[in-house]
């Protein structure tokens, strides 16, 4: 593993931390509506003109073709400038645009990639169900099949910015009949049909990105299938492995972030030598899962898809984001109990750290995964 960066990283780092200080976005408004997409179009289309948008993406696609490494900088100079890579873009970006380059037709290519990456389309994911979270595979969104058409009934829910989304990647059952984890198909829905009915869910932190989103006869064409009939967890896993690995590299490094804020605050506040402990093990904490994802990243490097690896680097992920945000209320004291509604409070950090180990797939998930595909273990 080669973690050194070479001279063309280092001049792709400065240039983007001068470019990110001319370019920096407005701070998103508040609530999920056309306010904000309006903001995260804007910006996804200065970071398309500039060359900034799909920095792994192959050239053929209109991305920079540049290494993981690479992208590495842009999660750390972002991060830096204090802009979060999670916005309403983010799984077009990060989920369905890799998933359709690693498995989609040349047409779905050229139609679906360049607006993903120009800002013109924002997507959303359809997987988890009421009753199918982390047991991904018992999904009961049927979509039976009706000439050149698929047609949907059911129910998804923690749909981030479904209200506003053009397309959705979704997770469907289309042969009831088929085992459990066959029978499914991965595919893309269009968000403005009818039959769509998408009710917001506010959250611990006072927002409403989440959305439960009920279909009710919604026609999908055949050719909006990606892979194959039947074949959807085969994509799925593609979809999984680049949301567990790569995507996360943006919040391991503000998290990195948050425990420098943590120490000034325990400055401020003069703790004792207990907490002081605690910290320096946070900072350890850290400085461990960015080895563990340099790794990783340094495997993806000499392969052509993330593997179970991420489930790893998830799982810990999860574990060390809810400890540090404990840590971080815990310096805070009595003050820790008054809610303060920006991201970039110890307060908002903690509440959302508590769906750090269920969201993308529950720490339990993650630890089958890491048994049986990386240590060999039994099903």
């Amino acid at each position: 593993m080669e973690l050194a960066h070479t001279p063309d990283d280092q001049i792709f780092r400065e240039e983007l931390r001068g470019w990110l200080v001319e370019h920096a976005p407005p701070p998103p408004p508040p609530e999920v509506g056309p306010a904000l997409r309006a903001r995260d179009v804007a910006w996804q289309r200065s970071l398309f003109d500039a060359g900034y948008a799909g920095i792994t993406w192959p050239r053929e696609y209109g991305g920079r073709g540049l290494t993981l490494t690479q992208q590495m900088i842009w999660y750390e100079e972002t991060a830096r400038a204090g802009i979060s890579h999670v916005n309403s873009l983010f799984v077009g970006v990060s989920h369905a645009g890799p998933t359709i380059i690693a498995c989609g037709t040349d047409e779905q290519k050229a139609r679906w990639l360049p607006p993903i990456l120009r800002g013109d389309a924002i997507w959303c994911q359809g997987f988890s169900e009421p009753d199918a979270g982390s047991d991904l595979a018992s999904l009961r969104t049927t979509a039976e099949r009706d000439g050149d058409d698929l047609v949907l009934n059911g129910v998804k829910i923690w749909t981030s910015y479904a209200q506003i989304a053009d397309h959705q990647e979704m997770l469907v059952r289309t042969d009831p009949d088929a085992p459990k984890h066959q029978g499914i198909t991965w595919l893309v829905c269009d968000m403005r049909q009818p039959g769509i009915e998408i009710r917001p869910i506010r959250t611990l932190v006072r927002e409403s990105h989440f959305c439960e989103v009920h279909y009710h006869d919604v026609r999908v064409p055949i050719a909006d299938v990606v892979g194959a009939l039947h074949d959807g967890w085969r994509v799925a896993r593609a979809t999984l492995a680049y949301e567990h690995g790569i995507a996360n590299l943006g919040q391991q490094i503000r998290m990195s972030r948050t425990v420098e804020q943590i120490v000034e605050t325990a400055r401020a506040r003069g703790c004792d030598d207990a907490m002081w402990a605690r910290i320096a093990d946070a900072r350890a904490d850290v400085a461990s899962l960015r080895a563990m994802t340099a790794l990783m990243v340094s495997r993806i490097s000499r392969e052509d898809l993330p593997g179970p690896e991420g489930s790893l680097v998830k799982l810990r992920y999860g574990e060390v984001s809810q400890r540090i945000h404990e840590l971080g209320v815990d310096v805070l004291g009595v003050d820790g109990l008054e809610f303060v509604a920006d991201d970039h409070a110890l307060t908002y950090g903690y509440l959302a750290s508590l769906a750090a180990t269920i969201g993308g797939g529950t720490s339990e998930i993650q630890r089958d995964i890491v048994a049986e595909r990386l240590l060999g273990l039994p099903r």
